[in-house]
């Protein structure tokens, strides 16, 4: 993971999102993992336009939050554009779709 500012302090990290090395976990679905505390951990989505995550994602025993920074994310007919907020508690289905193409920024938390 490429920093651009070394730790500060032992408890806070900062990197530049774009110059984390980008993993294609789905055809049209790049994530970059970010600095994280082991108990909440983050994530930065990138899907093309017309890509469907390719199924079901469940996550039992921890939650996810996703923030839509551009683009729109369409999940069970919901339509979520930039500044969309979606929570999910532990095991909750989610299969995101997107027409535009997004940009969304996920945090894991574990219990």
């Amino acid at each position: 993971m490429t920093e651009t500012m070394g730790p500060i302090l032992d408890d806070l990290r900062a990197v530049q999102v774009d110059a984390v090395k980008p993993v294609e976990v789905a055809p049209g679905v790049i994530r970059r993992r970010l600095p994280g505390t082991g108990r909440a951990d983050g994530w930065l989505y990138d899907l093309v336009p017309g890509v469907a995550w390719p199924e079901a994602a469940l996550h039992p025993g921890e939650e996810r939050c996703y923030y839509v920074l551009f683009g729109e994310l369409i999940d069970r007919d919901r339509r979520l554009g930039p500044g969309s907020y979606l929570v999910l508690g532990p095991g909750s289905p989610y299969r995101p779709r997107t027409e535009t193409g997004a940009r969304v920024l996920g945090v894991s938390i574990a219990p």
